[in-house]
């Protein structure tokens, strides 16, 4: 097993406000910003951070920014980064992508997670779990499990996924997802391939048998409504891409077969 070493500490900085700034007062205090982080922007002395927007010509023309009326959220404006996808990728020698983890409770969707996350950092490479269970103490404490809400939970893991995934980094999401609807939208947010749909296609026998949380029991009993196999369908993925795969192996191969459909 490979030896990690603590990473390097940081200089603290005082803390730079650019806010009301203007032109070469702007420009020079991102660049005290980005030094004080690590001897210039990216750790390579600031070369992109060189040139002064103040010294050049300026335009006396503004355009007119496009605002948008996304959902409930009217006059809100994107904004665009100069650094791309594309740029942290490079920076991190890898290929951003989610690998989506679906099955009922008790199918092994948080064992498969944690190994595989673990596998690849130890080749090296850069991850992070969304468990549905951890996202419920904090992002998602706010719904239930009332189908409605179901769908709200993977919607806003799906974009925080997303997320993930424009920075670069392999994001593993393991959550019961039981509708095929919400999981194809989280798909469509992700074009190109990025997104790796895993069922874990284990017999309801077997994952209530393990039954590693007591829910099925909680379910049987009727103190628990609503549980997925129980008294409300999982819908399992129709494998029309050979994006997806579908599991009921032994562990360890599938925590082999994961690491082997990455891009």
């Amino acid at each position: 097993m490979a030896s990690l070493s603590a990473p390097p500490t940081l200089p603290r900085a005082s803390p730079v406000v650019v806010g009301a700034a203007r032109g070469r007062r702007a420009a020079v205090r991102v660049r005290t910003a980005a030094a004080a982080l690590g001897g210039g922007c990216g750790g390579g002395g600031g070369g992109g951070m060189e040139k002064d927007p103040g010294d050049g010509p300026r335009s006396t023309v503004k355009e007119k920014p496009v605002m948008s009326n996304i959902g409930k959220s009217t006059n809100i404006l994107w904004h665009n980064c100069p650094i791309e996808q594309s740029d942290r990728q490079m920076l991190l020698g890898q290929k951003g992508c989610v690998v989506w983890i679906t099955g009922l409770s008790g199918s092994g969707k948080s064992t498969l997670a944690c190994a595989l996350s673990r596998e690849l950092h130890y080749r090296g490479h850069l991850t992070y779990v969304l468990d549905g269970d951890n996202l419920r103490h904090g992002l998602n404490r706010d719904l239930s499990f009332k189908a409605e809400d179901r769908a709200e939970n993977i919607r806003r893991v799906g974009e925080v996924a997303k997320l993930f995934a424009d920075a670069g980094i392999i994001c593993i999401a393991s959550l019961i997802s039981p509708y095929r609807r919400d999981r194809d939208a989280c798909r469509a947010l992700l074009p190109d391939s990025k997104f790796i749909e895993v069922f874990m296609d284990l017999p309801l026998q077997i994952c209530e048998a393990r039954d590693p949380k007591g829910l099925y029991k909680l379910a049987r009993t009727g103190k628990i409504k609503g549980f997925t196999g129980i008294d409300d369908p999982y819908e399992p993925p129709v494998n029309d891409s050979n994006q997806d795969e579908r599991w009921g192996m032994p562990f360890a191969k599938s925590n082999g077969q994961a690491s082997s459909v990455l891009p």
